[in-house]
């Protein structure tokens, strides 16, 4: 059995991979260039990315068509000058790869599901394949949900290779491994199968939207108990429209970002009367930390008695505002 790949502008196929069960391998690669066929995997600037770096498939060689029936812009975007050998032409795939130490080609998915969330370009098609090297993964894919800006989350629909489903914390430790904190997955959503198109294609339109775009909690949910870790929680429930949050989960982990914080610290520092820096935030990302934090570096009695004051204002506040009526 072969795995080919190629579009219909290059002859169909253009590379091979010949299946060995042998060869234990956490993916199914796409092989190599064919012969008369010239493979390269190319940054936005038309240079090759190093061995391991994602880059957009690009194709050379014998194979390629002439253009597009009547449509000369088209050609003319996805056909272009090959930088790389004079007269020749190579074809812009919009496929998203990367080469392996051995040579070999992994196909990572389109660069139309590129999308870009709080200033940060992200592909899809990488965490998706960080995701299905996952022995307790089969399937997988990664969408960009939400109606606003500020609701944009990342959800991976996933299904599973065992009987016993991984937890969000799981999942998130693993993709720590290899993916920066802005490219993981916010909501995890297990299915038993993906919805197909009749093609064999996945229907990423028929995916089932959440009922809420927001992460759950994390950890067993632990109430806060003292006046300070009340007042963060009710600024943390504010800004991130969540019903409860627990002292113990982590601010990123329910859906928090870098812009967000910015808000949330400029909203303590009213109620608590502190300088409290963003960074010092970063480093104690939870109610708990952060409130043990607060206390070591505490003020004066009067003030801690007029910041605990204020905090107790801020709390009967937002309690009248979660009452009333909504329209």
């Amino acid at each position: 059995m072969h795995n080919l790949y190629g579009p219909t502008e290059a002859a169909i196929d253009v590379t091979y991979w010949h299946c060995q069960r042998h060869i234990n391998r956490q993916f199914i690669p796409i092989g190599r260039a064919i012969a008369n066929t010239q493979i390269y995997i190319l940054d936005r600037y038309l240079q090759p990315v190093p061995i391991g770096v994602a880059g957009e498939l690009h194709i050379g060689g014998l194979g390629l068509a002439r253009g597009y029936l009547n449509r000369t812009e088209l050609t003319e975007e996805k056909f272009i000058a090959n930088p790389f050998k004079q007269g020749e032409r190579l074809y812009r795939t919009g496929d998203l790869a990367r080469y392996h130490q051995d040579g070999t080609i992994e196909y990572l998915g389109r660069i139309d599901h590129q999308v870009k969330l709080r200033g940060f370009r992200i592909e899809l098609g990488e965490i998706e394949a960080v995701l299905s090297q996952h022995p307790a993964v089969r399937e997988v894919i990664v969408m960009a949900r939400g109606e606003t800006f500020e609701d944009k989350q990342l959800v991976a629909y996933l299904v599973s290779d065992r009987d016993e489903q991984l937890t969000t914390n799981e999942l998130r430790n693993y993709l720590k491994e290899f993916l920066p904190e802005y490219a993981i997955p916010s909501i995890f959503v297990w299915l038993n199968n993906l919805p197909l198109l009749p093609n064999g294609k996945v229907n990423r339109h028929a995916l089932p939207v959440p009922e809420n775009l927001r992460p759950t909690l994390t950890e067993t949910y632990q109430a806060p108990s003292s006046e300070i870790e009340r007042a963060i929680a009710s600024i943390w429930q504010e800004v991130l429209n969540l019903e409860k949050v627990g002292i113990n989960d982590n601010f990123f982990d329910l859906g928090g970002h870098s812009l967000l914080l910015v808000r949330v610290n400029h909203k303590l520092n009213t109620v608590l009367n502190r300088n409290l820096s963003v960074v010092e935030m970063f480093q104690n990302p939870t109610i708990s930390a952060l409130a043990r934090y607060l206390t070591q570096k505490s003020e004066p009695k009067q003030v801690f008695e007029s910041v605990r004051d204020r905090a107790q204002k801020r709390i009967r506040v937002l309690n009248q505002r979660q009452q009333l009526p909504k329209n």
